[in-house]
């Protein structure tokens, strides 16, 4: 009962010491050190004033321990401790000294765990330090090994410098964390072993073994890795992040085959994890059906030990769409991906380009020929095409999307900016050009200036790509998943290049269009404000990833007020107005009423722009409806919620969101705040993980998953995915019900 109730009362009185007092962390009161001194091995503890460590409570172990003599103790103070009578202590620095035995050992990964207390009555829990120490010097070393030790000193110095660059974790990751682990049966004689390896970690490639009962293994074509320098083994070849190797199959005898896989990787902090061998049963689909078979590998509890469950399943979008290019037909390939850029042409993540190129074409100076404005919409495209094909190239290399990094608060502020002052420029404040000596310079090259003026739309189209449209669809998740599993970067490449051509054709309809307007008189000012409200239109749409949603609207209050009031139609008409005019100023005026709408919405703290009168009337309370998302963040935290739903048979569905993210955005503004989607979800665990921060947490989380960012819904049944029913960017509602019937 004592051993019971020992525990629950230190941390009552722990819990009691926080609230009253700030207590320093572990390390700050305990700050440990381990290093090596002429034949010893010393342990230092530096301990603050006020606390203590317990002598009986450090524990110390090591992988060489026949190398290691008995630790030596300092003389420790005997205290009659509250809670484990008398027992010695030590305060201000304890130094234990562990002698270093002949051996042939170069280096000891000791395991050292301590315990100690505050004088306020407080006691930490054990204490758990890991360190790796350089023994190989110490008996003497031969003129070789000298050298070897200067060349080894030397390259732990230029470690140090990479880690502070990219500093390691503290503390390693379970096995199953660290070499996510997944095998998916692509045919009835294929198999695909992936491992999602963290970016701290990497796999022996002469580690590797794999086998299967009751089917034979064929001929693997297994990857080069890189070449390391290892601590252990030399120089050996590693890999690193995602690893995918196809597996034929031969002589099938029986049903369920039992596929087995055993490997070995290491931590860059300086552990290695003993060899991992994982047995999966796998039914495998009929031939010449369109199937899946998945075993995702996850925490259980507490324990390190995998989730199996096989299930046949129908390919999804994406990996329709993948599949497509490993057809031999390229020219089917192509044709499917410029159809899908036209398809995606649709999406919000275009609509934005439409104002921002035909600006471009509107703001030139005289007369723009149809062939200038086709020109210069072709560069526009061309360079969003290019842009999109690279930013692709590299995440389905590295798992990094581009287009990410680019949605931070200070890019889109910048960027904003610059369209306000192209906005100001259609106005007719200022006309935005070159210094004058510059400008002589570009007339002595090109005396008509149309190379300035087409470098300047291919970076607006570059940085309109990485900038303005960060939207993941699934033709786009098809061909990184293909680029990276493949490593087929010239199909994955040139496929992503015709869907964006295909994505930029409507644009060039529109921008040789633009050029058709009249050029004279009050109609192109008033077409130049037009578009100068657009450029606005498209500052604050980029403002809304990164501000609140009542400062947004707010925002869009002003411009819908403002701007038909800016443009005259409160202004008397003449006596003889003309129909068109007559046209504009209805137009204006009904933009002006919307825009004291949304104020009225301000007023009221926020809500819905697209419904500005939904907080009136008796139909408010069906308005408000909305899924209850929990929100979670770590791979670790999915797996305590699989488990937990496992347990009460719970569906569970994830929602990958970002406020960068548009079509997110529209998802839970036509989706998750469906009246019926919300009734479906009520016996369903909803969760979101919100990958706004797109930190190492975020991409782990996405990496497990081959996720390249948002949005994306994944359906859970007894803990593992129905990847036939993946979700991957935007759907309506009665898309969604679909997808989630089929997964119950």
């Amino acid at each position: 009962m004592k051993r019971f109730l020992l525990p629950l009362f230190l941390l009552l009185i722990s819990a009691f010491a926080h609230a009253e007092n700030d207590l320093l962390p572990a390390d700050e009161a305990f700050a440990f050190k381990a290093k090596v001194v002429n034949d010893e091995i010393l342990l230092n503890w530096d301990i603050a004033k006020g606390y203590y460590l317990y002598k009986e409570k450090i524990k110390i172990s090591a992988d060489y321990s026949q190398q290691l003599g008995t630790a030596k103790f300092p003389e420790a103070k005997i205290k009659n401790d509250e809670f484990f009578g008398e027992i010695g202590v030590y305060r201000n620095n304890a130094v234990v000294a562990i002698p270093v035995l002949d051996g042939d050992a170069k280096s000891v990964l000791l395991t050292v765990t301590y315990q100690g207390c505050a004088d306020l009555g407080v006691c930490y829990p054990p204490i758990t330090k890991k360190a790796t120490l350089d023994i190989s010097d110490i008996h003497g070393p031969s003129l070789v090994d000298s050298a070897l030790g200067i060349f080894s000193k030397a390259k732990t110095k230029a470690q140090s410098v990479v880690e502070k660059i990219n500093p390691i974790s503290d503390e390693p990751l379970p096995a199953d964390e660290a070499f996510g682990f997944s095998v998916v049966a692509i045919d009835a004689n294929t198999l695909l072993a992936t491992w999602n390896i963290h970016s701290e970690y990497y796999l022996y490639h002469n580690k590797f073994f794999i086998d299967a009962k009751r089917a034979e293994i064929g001929n693997i074509n297994f990857p080069k890795g890189k070449l390391k320098d290892d601590l252990l083994f030399g120089e050996v070849q590693v890999h690193k992040g995602t690893l995918s190797i196809e597996i034929p199959l031969k002589n099938i005898t029986s049903q369920p085959i039992t596929f087995v896989a055993k490997y070995q990787g290491c931590w860059e902090g300086g552990i290695c994890y003993p060899p991992q061998e994982k047995s999966v049963e796998i039914i495998l689909p009929i031939q010449g059906s369109e199937t899946l078979v998945t075993t995702d590998y996850k925490t259980n509890g507490t324990l390190n030990t995998p989730i199996q469950a096989t299930e046949a399943i129908e390919l999804n979008e994406t990996d329709k769409i993948a599949a497509l290019l490993q057809q031999d037909n390229i020219f089917l390939v192509l044709a499917s991906f410029f159809g899908f850029g036209l398809l995606l042409s649709l999406t919000p993540c275009v609509f934005p380009m439409i104002p921002i190129l035909s600006g471009i074409i509107v703001g030139q100076k005289g007369e723009v020929s149809t062939q200038k404005a086709l020109i210069m919409s072709i560069v526009f495209v061309l360079a969003m095409s290019v842009t999109y094909s690279i930013a692709g190239v590299l995440a389905g290399y590295f798992g990094e999307n581009l287009q990410v990094l680019f949605q931070t608060p200070w890019i889109l502020v910048v960027f904003s900016l610059v369209f306000v002052a192209l906005a100001f420029s259609m106005f007719g404040y200022y006309e935005i050009q070159l210094p004058a000596s510059l400008q002589g310079k570009i007339a002595n090259i090109s005396n008509k200036q149309e190379g300035g003026h087409l470098i300047s739309v291919a970076i607006m189209g570059f940085l309109s790509a990485l900038i303005v449209g960060p939207c993941v669809a699934p033709p786009l998740a098809g061909a990184l998943i293909y680029i990276g599993q493949t490593g087929d970067a010239l199909l994955g490449g040139v496929s992503l290049f015709v869907m964006s051509l295909g994505m930029g054709a409507p644009l060039l309809a529109i921008g040789a269009g633009v050029s058709k307007l009249p050029k004279a008189g009050g109609w192109m000012d008033n077409v130049k404000y037009i578009f100068g409200i657009l450029m606005l239109a498209v500052a604050i749409w980029l403002l809304d990833r990164i501000i609140s949603p009542v400062v947004s609207l707010a925002l869009w209050a002003t411009l819908f007020s403002f701007s038909p009031i800016a443009m005259g139609v409160l202004n008397s008409l003449t006596n003889t107005p003309t129909p068109w005019q007559r046209i504009f100023k209805a137009i204006g005026l009904l933009v002006l009423a919307y825009g004291i709408l949304l104020w009225g919405l301000v007023a009221r703290g926020g809500g819905d722009m697209l419904a500005p009168l939904s907080g009136y009337g008796s139909g408010s309370q069906t308005e408000q409806v909305h899924i209850k998302f929990e929100k979670i963040k770590s791979t670790t935290d999915l797996d305590q919620i699989l488990l937990r739903a496992k347990a009460n048979n719970k569906m569970v569905m994830l929602d990958f969101y970002a406020d960068w993210c548009i079509s997110c955005k529209e998802l839970e503004r036509f989706v998750f705040s469906n009246a019926e989607v919300v009734k479906a979800m009520s016996n369903a665990i909803a969760l979101q993980a919100d990958v706004t921060d797109n930190d190492e947490i975020d991409k782990a989380l996405m990496s497990r998953f081959n996720i390249i960012g948002p949005p994306a819904i994944l359906f859970f049944k007894d803990g593992v995915e129905k990847r036939s029913q993946r979700i991957v960017g935007e759907i309506n509602a009665q898309g969604y019900l679909e997808h989630f019937n089929k997964a119950k």
